[in-house]
């Protein structure tokens, strides 16, 4: 299989603003400053000259040139109508005190309450704009089709992963989850043709679990990546390419949208992969949850 085509600026699905935020890190320190500015306020930008924006991002007019072109735009003017479309379509936030989806110092408990909330609901939605359905049913028709399936990631994506081999494994798909790089690498060397190798990573850097694509790749296996970021490393070593649409906020390191936007990705390929065969996955979660039950508390039973 070939890796999914990269989208152009001129007809990416989820935003002109998603875009710009998943090519952030593959852009210059410059052109980075640049699209900071955009993202965080796209009608202000739209309404600044050329130089007003290159002064304002400590860079020069040919920086917002380029930042232009490396988005796939033709040139400023093309860019500050998009940005206008954008703003216009932008939806904010109920609570006036989230700016910017960010969390301010001295923030009181009702203002992170409502900036999460809607950083989380901005993930999820914006992830399901910008998700390509095609790509979507070549992943769903591989993992269905293949004879095992391997998940990797690490730290949150870790658990996200875990998450998807534990789904799949409930509906009678042979799945497995290593979470020591050393046994993930082992495991993939075992694959062969007809297998799937799934590599989460919101960042695409993370070097254990591009290596183990890597070892998966080379042995035959289909590999497929889920990334926030399109040009990431972990995109080099992956036959398909899925994406999510998180942004960066001050406490980005707890992993909070982003893994509830990979978990959104998760459920759209289990669900997609469990309805090719509704009879055999409604018999495999049944016997699953019958497995189960007597491990139930019943509603009658009172803690001594």
């Amino acid at each position: 299989m070939v890796k999914s085509p990269k989208i152009s600026a001129s007809r990416e699905p989820g935003g002109l603003i998603v875009h710009i935020s998943g090519l952030l890190p593959s852009l210059s320190p410059a052109e980075q400053r640049v699209a900071r500015l955009v993202v965080a306020d796209p009608a202000d930008a739209a309404r600044r000259t050329i130089t007003d924006l290159a002064t304002a991002a400590e860079t020069s007019e040919a920086t917002v040139i380029r930042f232009c072109r490396s988005v796939g735009m033709d040139g400023y003017p093309q860019l500050r109508i998009r940005l206008a479309a954008e703003a216009a379509r932008r939806v904010e936030p109920p609570d006036a005190r989230v700016v910017g989806g960010d969390i301010p110092p001295g923030a009181d408990l009702a203002q992170i309450i409502a900036t999460i909330a809607f950083n989380d609901a901005r993930a999820v939605e914006e992830t399901a704009e910008q998700l390509d359905p095609a790509v979507c049913e070549q992943v769903v028709e591989t993992i269905s089709a293949a004879g095992r399936i391997d998940v990797y990631g690490a730290g949150a994506s870790g658990f996200v992963a875990s998450d998807f081999q534990q789904k799949l494994h409930r509906i009678g798909r042979t799945a497995f989850y290593f979470p020591d790089v050393h046994t993930a690498l082992t495991s993939a060397a075992l694959l062969g043709r007809g297998d799937v190798a799934i590599g989460i990573s919101h960042t695409g850097t993370t070097s254990d679990v591009i290596e183990v694509l890597e070892q998966a790749r080379s042995r035959g296996a289909t590999t497929v990546a889920l990334t926030n970021f399109p040009r990431s490393p972990i995109t080099e070593v992956a036959d398909l390419v899925l994406t999510t649409a998180a942004r960066e906020t001050t406490y980005r390191s707890g992993a909070t949208a982003s893994r509830l936007a990979q978990l959104t990705v998760v459920d759209c390929l289990f669900v997609g992969v469990a309805a090719r065969n509704r009879a055999r996955a409604k018999r495999a979660l049944e016997a699953t949850a019958e497995a189960v039950r007597g491990h139930r508390v019943g509603p009658g039973r009172r803690r001594g």
